[in-house]
Order: structure tokens, then C-alpha cells, then sequence
């Protein structure tokens, strides 16, 4: 291995994120609810609540504005996990 100097090190880059599915996830256990229950109090299937929370399925802006107004929270805290991380703390 070389010698590098200071000047070439790049900060790291985080190495995981928040998908959408897992802050659904996360707000839905912080609230103790099931998935059919989120499903009951958002209007979405219980099936597409599993589809969304696994990664199987884009979340979209209509779906992002139901669960979100199940959770009580701005529809950006579900679609852009990423930017919102101190948001989503402020619900647990």
C-alpha cells in the first residue's frame, strides 16, 4: 500500500439508510400497532402495508399521504426517510 497524502482522503459515506419501508415500520412498532391495524387506520391493505414495508413495492404520494395521516406526521418523514431522520425521532 502507498503513501497518500492527507489531501486525498474523502470523508466516508454513511453506509446505511432508512428506506421508506423500514420508517413505516419503525413508526408503526414505536405506535404498538399491527400491520392490519396501520392498514384499518390508513385505508391501504394489509398485504400492501407488508409489500411496502419489505421493499417489494414503490410507495407513492397518494399511498405516502395516507400513512402519514394515520401516523400524524408530514408525508415527507415517509417518502424521504433520508432528510427527515430528526423528524421521525420527534414521533418516537
Amino acid at each position: 500500500m502507498g503513501r497518500q497524502n492527507k489531501g486525498q482522503f474523502v470523508p466516508a459515506k454513511p453506509h446505511s439508510r432508512l428506506t421508506t419501508g423500514e420508517v413505516i415500520r419503525m413508526l408503526r412498532e414505536l405506535k404498538g400497532w399491527t400491520q392490519a391495524e396501520l392498514a384499518k387506520r390508513c385505508g391501504i391493505a394489509a398485504t400492501n402495508i407488508s409489500l411496502l414495508e419489505n421493499g417489494k413495492v414503490e410507495i407513492g404520494k397518494r399511498r405516502a399521504e395516507q400513512i402519514a395521516k394515520a401516523f400524524g406526521i408530514h408525508p415527507a418523514i415517509v417518502m424521504f426517510p433520508e432528510y427527515e431522520g430528526i423528524e421521525i425521532q420527534k414521533v418516537a
